[in-house]
């Protein structure tokens, strides 16, 4: 009730207990902390704060154009409500190596378990759009050094994120991803793999854990839990599913409404009352507020 009461620390520690026990962590994409409740639900393994996500909730392409405190205060309110590790997309780090430290100090008060920093060019863009660029390796080699310098809580998980496969092939991404271990990175995400042969070739020449990211409609062949675990993949990542199911549903709802004047005949489509008042605990509310404040005049 009002949040979860689950330690940071514990979060961090589940997270990385997960990566290291050989088996797939799945994290689908909170775009909003009712859903990072619902996703709790369903007994995934975490929850994942998509930068994407958090610019499209916000009416912004993802291009760079969210901030440092936009995320963290997103972050925040998704870690309140869930038992669950929270993986937050911190893009490049939100400006030279000071600003990664600061962002990860932010995400780290913020209640997050991790986040990841990428190798794009500041501003970036999305993983998955032609055109994007990477910085030099050794640019990227001392965000991620910074990273994790300004780490306090040891148990807060650094995943360095590398675009360099569109840019330069896959060879240079693997030797990208090679430094960024050495410089101190928990996880490692290959961005924008086109299918399991990047992820064999990623997976037989890194020793640390790897990320892999099924979004819709991208680069990446959509695989599913089995084959990514079968492959050696530590964590995939969901970032945008909830947020375009939810989308489409609503803009299809709205064309009904506007053409039959009625909602009538989308009750069956939609969530109950009883059901969201279940999700947030109503019960629980009503309670504590009884016993605090149980007199009459």
């Amino acid at each position: 009730m009002l949040h979860d009461t689950t330690p940071a620390a514990d979060k961090r520690a589940a997270f990385r207990a997960g990566l290291a026990s050989g088996t797939l962590l799945r994290f689908p994409g909170a775009f909003n902390p009712l859903s990072a409740i619902l996703i709790t639900r369903h007994h995934f393994d975490g929850v994942y704060v998509s930068g994407a996500v958090v610019s499209a909730e916000l009416g912004l392409p993802d291009i760079g154009l969210t901030t440092a405190t936009e995320v963290a205060g997103r972050a925040q309110q998704i870690a309140r409500v869930t038992p669950l590790p929270a993986l937050v997309d911190a893009d490049t780090g939100f400006g030279e190596p000071m600003n990664a430290a600061r962002t990860v100090q932010l995400l780290e008060d913020a209640g997050a378990a991790g986040l990841h920093i990428e190798d794009q060019v500041n501003p970036k863009r999305c993983g998955h759009l032609d055109g994007k660029d990477v910085v030099d390796a050794q640019v990227a080699v001392r965000r991620i050094k910074a990273a994790v310098a300004a780490r306090r809580d040891p148990g807060f998980v650094i995943a360095a994120r590398t675009d360099a496969a569109a840019v330069y092939g896959i060879a240079d991404a693997i030797d990208r991803a090679k430094a960024y271990a050495d410089a101190g990175a928990d996880l490692i995400f290959p961005e924008a793999m086109a299918d399991e042969a990047d992820f064999e070739r990623f997976r037989a020449a890194i020793d640390v854990p790897i990320l892999a990211n099924m979004t819709e409609f991208g680069k990446s062949k959509l695989l599913d839990a089995k084959t990514l675990a079968n492959l050696g993949v530590n964590v995939v990542i969901y970032p945008v599913t909830l947020l375009r199911l939810a989308m489409h549903a609503a803009d299809a709802g709205l064309a009904e409404i506007a053409d039959r004047g009625t909602q009538e005949g989308l009750l069956d489509r939609m969530q109950h009352r009883r059901d969201l008042y279940d999700l947030l605990d109503y019960e629980a509310y009503n309670e504590f507020d009884t016993s605090v404040f149980n007199f009459n005049l």
